[in-house]
């Protein structure tokens, strides 16, 4: 922090070794946060120090590496269910938000939904947030009813109305989209499924890493995010679930850590939220997405919006300037993600030769084939923000855009 207790972003980019990198002789300019972010140097240590000193399994032992393992672990539980302002006993430790989805689609949706049940999905959802329901209704007979989006990105909320009918008993979106940066708003869209009694999912990979997420404040019934997405490691992640359905939930794994007492005969099964949690889990990994939220809690998440905020406004304009470049998604309050073309560039192209420039930004369908057909592209070049990036970062973007440009042209 600085002296007037705002943040000092140079020194906190410097948290981040691999951005001191070269790339094909050229410094590193890391542009695909939204695809996975860096991790800072505290979860990098927490890890470290796990292994080095506290390594054992968790909830299996009394001897004292057990404990200390156990009480890292769940320590880890407690800090992330105060980052979203949850109980802990409501957060299930998952592999990330497709773990998290998965389970409320086998745990939920599969054993209730039927033929004539609907559920609804939005345009711009992630395959992790379309696959699972497709599986769903391949096996139960059930529908997928899709909302609409607006020209610029934004949710067609009309449509969402028309379509969140008596015959809709689950809809899943996403907070924040991968690719056009859209912001939903989660809390009016749940209040007007809750009035029908329909039961919400929330893909927020996108929005943990960016904003302040308060879930109750949301109202919704489950919500799935990612920890390397928000400087965690990979393999890590949460799904919240209102403590009824956890309760009504059946276990989606089973095996150890999920039982209370097993026999030939039957097993009665653990507490949520252990009880589904089976098998040993990513135990370093958590520890290390405890220090990613305690590094974010410590910044605070209203600066970091407001830092990637800033950031997004210099990069739209710059990038807006160049000749022949296309963006998608301009939704008011989008957040700091954009996805564009060229005109006579192929994504994939553009995205090999900024690499020879030392940039890293993701080409492709970023896992979202139908928004791509929606706006009858293949793939898109997709420059994705965060606060540890710089204007001299963005301008170095665009200056390699242009380049690029000149000689595909």
């Amino acid at each position: 922090m600085t002296a007037a207790g705002r943040p000092d972003w140079l020194r906190l980019r410097a948290d981040f070794p691999v951005l001191t990198r070269q790339v094909h002789g050229k410094p590193l300019v890391y542009l695909d946060s939204a695809n996975t972010s860096q991790k800072p140097q505290p979860v990098i240590r927490a890890m470290d120090e796990f292994y080095r000193e506290h390594n054992a399994n968790v909830s299996r032992a009394v001897h004292a590496l057990g404990s200390e393992a156990t009480e890292a672990y769940e320590g880890a539980r407690r800090r992330l269910a105060g980052f979203v302002n949850v109980p802990p006993d409501e957060l299930v430790l998952t592999s990330g938000t497709t773990f998290g989805i998965n389970l409320v689609a086998y745990s939920w949706a599969l054993p209730r939904l039927g033929p004539g049940d609907v559920i609804l999905l939005t345009r711009m959802e992630h395959h992790a947030n379309i696959v699972p329901w497709q599986l769903v209704c391949e096996r139960t007979g059930a529908k997928i009813r899709v909302v609409d989006i607006t020209p610029d990105g934004a949710l067609d909320l009309d449509d969402l109305r028309s379509k969140l009918t008596g015959d809709v008993k689950l809809l899943a979106f996403t907070h924040v989209s991968n690719v056009l940066g859209t912001v939903n708003p989660v809390a009016d869209i749940c209040r007007m499924a809750r009035k029908l009694g329909v039961v919400t999912v929330i893909d927020g990979s996108q929005a943990l890493p960016h904003r302040s997420v308060d879930i109750p404040v949301l109202g919704c019934d489950f919500y799935a995010f990612t920890g390397h997405k928000m400087l965690g490691p990979t393999g890590t992640g949460g799904l919240w679930a209102r403590r009824q359905h956890l309760r009504e939930m059946p276990p989606f794994l089973g095996g150890g850590e999920m039982i209370k007492e097993v026999s030939f005969e039957g097993t009665v099964y653990n507490e949520p939220p252990h009880k589904f949690e089976a098998g040993t889990p990513n135990i370093a990994g958590v520890v290390g997405l405890g220090a990613a939220a305690d590094y974010l809690a410590e910044i605070g998440m209203a600066e970091i919006e407001a830092r990637e905020q800033a950031l997004l406004a210099v990069a739209t304009e710059r990038l807006s300037a160049i000749p022949g470049l296309r963006i998608f998604g301009t939704a008011p309050g989008k957040a700091a993600v954009i996805s564009f073309l060229v005109e006579g560039a192929h994504a994939h192209d553009l995205a090999t030769l900024l690499d020879l420039e030392g940039i890293a930004v993701r080409s492709g369908h970023h896992c979202a084939h139908p928004l791509m057909a929606h706006f009858g592209v293949p793939a898109t070049c997709r420059a994705s923000l965060a606060f540890y990036n710089t204007h001299v970062e963005i301008e170095k973007l665009a200056a390699g855009i242009e380049k690029v440009r000149k000689l595909l042209l």
